[in-house]
């Protein structure tokens, strides 16, 4: 029997919601195996422990999400359930100082680990749904047709992973809190990345993306300062403790 589901919807107001998904503790292989179609050499596969529960945002957010709180809107590609895009990663962190005071809660960007293990949901494969992708999927450049995509509404085009999270492959490329360094071959308890660093990790993959950019273990990295026009985030959100 499939595990319940738990959503936490919260009220932004003017009729904006934010909805995230309680994702539970748990043990997985970060990274990929040696035989993994497209595999790059920072993949170093290495056993992660995620030791507390916490919650993810099920989808990317949008751009309605963003005008509420920053009374602006930097994206190339207009539509109120479109993910927010063209930000830095300080800006980011603007949002979610904004958000905190709002809501009184402890919302972030996830770590690199938190990310893949949430995209991953239990899954050993190239992809949360198998070794194969196509457009039904996720949102990614085709390469057989030749032709990028463009950022659609969150949601639109694919079903939820296993924790109940939507376009965690494709549409935007998602800001994670990490500096950008080499895995330990090390078992790992919670790792946060490199103490320092000169480039920020974002994954995903996006619309602009070929399908094996999209994979569950791929890693992307940039300057914190980088935009992009389908560059946005996703948050987590840590759970209060009395």
């Amino acid at each position: 029997m499939a595990k319940k589901i738990k959503e936490e919807v919260i009220d932004l107001g003017n009729g904006v919601e934010l909805t995230m998904v309680l994702i539970p503790k748990g043990k997985f292989l970060m990274g990929s195996p040696d035989d993994e179609a497209d595999r790059q050499d920072d993949e170093m596969q290495h056993k992660v422990t995620i030791s507390k529960p916490f919650y993810m945002g099920k989808f990317e957010v949008t751009q309605e999400q963003w005008e509420l709180l920053m009374d602006t809107n930097p994206s190339e590609f207009i539509g109120k359930k479109i993910p927010v895009t063209n930000i830095i990663w300080d800006e980011c962190q603007d949002f979610i100082k904004k958000l905190n005071k709002k809501t009184k809660s402890k919302f972030r960007l996830p770590t690199e680990a938190e990310w893949e293990y949430c995209c991953r949901a239990g899954t050993t494969t190239a992809y949360y749904f198998g070794d194969l992708i196509n457009p039904s999927n996720a949102n990614y450049s085709d390469p057989e047709k030749n032709e990028d995509s463009e950022p659609l509404p969150v949601g639109r085009n694919n079903k939820p992973n296993a924790f109940g999270l939507c376009d965690m492959h494709g549409n935007v490329l998602e800001w994670c809190n990490d500096w950008y360094g080499d895995y330990s071959e090390d078992d790992a308890i919670d790792p946060q990345g490199p103490s320092e660093g000169d480039y920020r990790v974002f994954r995903g993959g996006s619309c602009f993306e070929n399908p094996s950019e999209l994979r569950s273990a791929y890693r992307v990295n940039g300057v914190p300062s980088d935009r992009h026009e389908a560059l946005g985030f996703r948050l987590a959100m840590t759970i209060s403790t009395k």
